[in-house]
């Protein structure tokens, strides 16, 4: 049992700086033309607590922090507390040798001979941005302190340079000159502040007293300045000439919501209260903050079966795309999602040409008659075009190169006989994120190997399918389409949405179980179930999909007994090795769309790599169970926690190149139970 750590913190900050988490995607219709529209650097990361939604934009990227990196300082000042190694309640004096420039009223407005304590100067340097204090603070802590302390919380991007305004004292001289007093990335920012709203910086009631700090801000702008008066607010601010940043919490209707905006080249570096930064940074912080408590002050309304004048929304918008691909350039509808007057007309001349009763409403008729939606800019061409398209070829695989892995826990085991060939930390029970969805597709295949029609039968979207946060499917409540091609959605894009929907419709036909009457509920029961009878001791589900929650685990044993047991299952494999799948989806309103989900899991673009599953959350990191075949090399690989989405294919990549070639042939340490047909 061994684990390389051949990545430097380096590469793993520039594989970092690459990947996407899963992404609100409503959210970011929302925010990336403000964001592209700004004239600077811009990067975000938002996270909403109770949904787990996120939105990122170059999080990855490191930036410039101006007085933002004081909420390090203040981190590491209670944690040196909480050891004994500081008292809060020390007084200090202030000299004049202390005082420094900038913000604050230290300097301005107090002697030399003043004394505080530390804890007040925390306070300070938190709720005034007061240099001189930071100064004080920072001389009780050391700087290296602070940075190696983020470097144990795996925020290695987040460093403070230097005291304040004291360019000599400068610990990184080459940071500095880059990003000046200290950097970042929003991503770090945003997990540093969820370690301190979730009380594992220190114990509870210190971690509370520390917000209590950011709660005290005086600052009015940033973050603040545009939301509904009375929505409370954490936050920490930064500010140089060409560099303005917000950090902080937002506690809405719907729950809180994490946010970092960092800012750095603005061309707009004005001291006034229209700067265009900080300007950018409130609306960012309002769009946010109403697109999270829309979704908290209503459930979805019912879809109406007739679109007519004073319709409004997305299906609208898609019809009027449809439309406008019809007419002339000249006769086209401002697509804008509200159903007036001129969409009205523009319905009546399209079924005056289809000889349909003018009524300028969207009934069943005129949507068959319509055919499928253009329901994006650029639309979803014909299944047949989509499947019989020629992809790029597959590129070759190495096998070269020891195993380099960043992830918490790894194993490799030869997919025909069940022996692992090597792993780390295997029996530690480990959130799974999205991997969850292959025991999703088993209990399906175990189903339909004894009953074929199963997969012909047709699934209606159901609301609760349709609002389930996460990665999706992109279907809607109301559609419809068969088991065999919603299984492509549940996989190829990971939908959240298909899994409900999938677990729905088998869980009906499961037999009752007065203890689990709803039908997710029963499907769970049985995804448990199969775990039971595949031994996988140390496998607890909770949901179809993976989204993080109590008690929902399993261990990289346990997932490669169900990896094996899927690689043998023939029936799912056109589904683990599909690159990408077009699909017709229907609507009992009587519309059509075409879909087309792509996989992903990058590794399919390799010759060898037969797919299997990805995961992501906060909680698991980056998850991949892979299965591989070149030659006599039959491989499943299953990788948990690995540290950014890259990462993941890095470590799986490499450790299967060194099990290749160092595959022994021990006797079967596991046998799975037999394929199901």
């Amino acid at each position: 049992m061994f684990r390389s750590l051949g990545l430097t913190v380096g590469w793993l900050a520039l594989l970092a700086s690459t990947s996407l988490a899963a992404t609100d995607e409503k959210l970011a219709k929302r925010l990336e033309p403000i964001i592209a529209a700004h004239q600077g650097q811009v990067a975000v990361a938002i996270k909403h607590l109770p949904s787990e939604a996120t939105f990122e934009y170059r999080a990855a990227d490191p930036m410039p922090t101006a007085s933002l990196i004081k909420l390090p300082v203040m981190i590491e000042a209670y944690r040196q507390s909480a050891a004994g190694k500081l008292d809060l309640a020390q007084s200090i004096t202030l000299t004049e040798k202390d005082k420094v420039p900038g913000s604050g009223v230290l300097t301005k407005h107090f002697s030399a001979g003043a004394t505080l304590t530390l804890r007040d100067a925390i306070r300070l340097m938190m709720a005034f941005s007061d240099n001189t204090a930071t100064n004080m603070v920072l001389e009780r802590t050391g700087i290296p302190a602070v940075n190696q302390t983020m470097e144990k919380l795996d925020l290695v991007e987040t460093k403070i340079h230097s005291q304040v305004f004291r360019p000599g004292t400068s610990v990184l001289p080459e940071r500095s000159k880059q990003f000046g007093l200290g950097s970042t990335t929003a991503a770090e920012t945003v997990a540093l502040i969820e370690k301190l709203h979730q009380g594992k910086l220190a114990t509870p009631a210190i971690c509370a007293e520390m917000l209590q700090h950011l709660y005290a801000t005086e600052e009015e702008s940033c973050l603040p300045r545009l939301l509904p008066e009375g929505v409370r607010v954490a936050q920490k601010t930064g500010a140089v000439s060409a560099v303005r940043t917000a950090a902080g919490i937002i506690e809405s209707n719907a729950g809180p919501i994490l946010i970092c905006v960092l800012t750095s080249e603005n061309r707009d570096q004005r001291w006034t209260s229209d700067n265009s930064a900080e300007l950018l940074i409130a609306n960012i912080a309002r769009e946010t903050h109403e697109h999270f408590a829309a979704m908290q002050q209503s459930t979805t309304p019912p879809v109406p079966k007739t679109l007519r004048i004073g319709s409004s929304g997305d299906l609208v918008a898609a019809l009027q795309r449809t439309l406008n691909a019809k007419n002339p350039e000249a006769s086209r509808l401002t697509v804008d999602g509200d159903y007036g007057p001129a969409t009205a007309a523009a319905v009546k001349k399209f079924q005056l040409e289809h000889m349909l009763n003018e009524t300028g409403e969207m009934d069943s008729k005129t949507w068959q008659a319509l055919g499928p939606l253009v329901d994006r800019e650029n639309p979803t061409a014909d299944p047949a075009v989509v499947n019989a398209a020629e992809l790029p070829p597959k590129k070759p695989e190495s096998l070269e190169g020891p195993p380099v892995v960043s992830c918490k826990s790894w194993g490799i085991a030869d997919a025909k006989t069940g022996a692992i060939i090597a792993s780390y930390e295997e029996d530690d029970k480990l959130d799974i994120a999205s991997t969850t969805k292959l025991m999703t597709a088993l209990v399906v295949a175990r189903m339909a190997g004894e009953n074929a029609s199963l997969l012909d039968e047709v699934v209606t979207i159901s609301a609760a399918a349709d609002a389930t946060p996460g990665s999706s499917a992109w279907i809607r409540e109301g559609e419809k389409l068969q088991l065999r091609e919603l299984l492509y959605g549940l996989l190829l894009p990971s939908g959240n949405d298909a899994s409900v929907a999938v677990a729905e419709h088998i869980g009906s036909k499961l037999m009752l179980d007065d203890r689990k009457p709803a039908p997710l509920d029963r499907f769970i029961a049985e995804m448990n179930k199969v775990a039971a009878e595949l031994g996988m001791s140390d496998t607890s589900y909770k949901n179809p999909h993976g989204l993080t929650e109590e008690g929902h685990f399993s261990s990289v044993r346990d997932q490669l007994k169900l990896a094996r047991t899927i690689v043998g299952t023939p029936m799912l494999a056109p589904y683990f090795e599909a690159r990408i799948r077009g699909a017709r989806i229907e609507s009992e309103m009587g519309y059509q769309r075409n879909v087309a989900w792509k996989n992903s899991n990058r590794l399919l673009d390799y010759e060898g790599y037969r797919g299997l599953k990805t995961g992501t959350t906060d909680a698991a990191g980056a998850c991949l169970v892979s299965h591989f075949q070149q030659g006599e090399v039959d491989l499943v690989c299953v990788v948990l926690g690995s540290t950014s989405s890259d990462g993941r294919y890095v470590d799986t990549r490499n450790l299967l190149r060194w099990a290749a070639k160092h595959r022994p042939a021990p006797a079967p340490v596991d046998t799975a139970p037999a394929p199901v047909p």
